[in-house]
């Protein structure tokens, strides 16, 4: 995956959540196919942290069974950065177990949110193209 397509309603669904759950991290999957966004399941941050996520075991089972049962796969892990950039950290890069989906960031540090999407892989960050379609 060399590019990420989301629709900016979708895009903008991500930077109200973002919003919302300030001042702590919040997260969610992306689900579609290929490199394209078609639904945004937003979940709970169990850590409750501005650092730091966690997504509930039992809640991410329900959200892949109902990725599954609409035939969509799922595209991208995102969560926020409340006062830093929009840009994996150490902690981020260490936990993405999904090679094949990218990771997006929106950072809330200045009055514009940024949001970009990454790929992780084997400790490598590579950032993908992030189309708003």
């Amino acid at each position: 995956m060399r590019s990420l397509r989301i629709p900016a309603r979708h895009l903008d669904r991500l930077i109200r959540h973002a919003r919302a759950g300030a001042p702590e991290e919040v997260c969610g999957i992306l689900a579609g196919s290929d490199d394209e966004v078609i639904e945004v399941f937003e979940m709970v941050n169990t850590e409750h942290s501005p650092v730091s996520y966690f997504m509930d075991p039992r809640e991410q089972f329900q959200v892949m069974k109902a990725i599954r049962e609409k035939g969509l796969k799922m595209t991208a892990i995102y969560h926020s950065h409340p006062a830093s950039e929009a840009y994996p950290s150490a902690k981020d890069v260490r936990l993405a177990f999904y090679d094949d989906v990218a990771y997006v960031i929106i950072s809330l540090m200045s009055d514009d949110p940024e949001v970009r999407a990454f790929s992780i892989r084997d400790g490598r960050v590579e950032e993908l193209k992030l189309l708003t379609v």
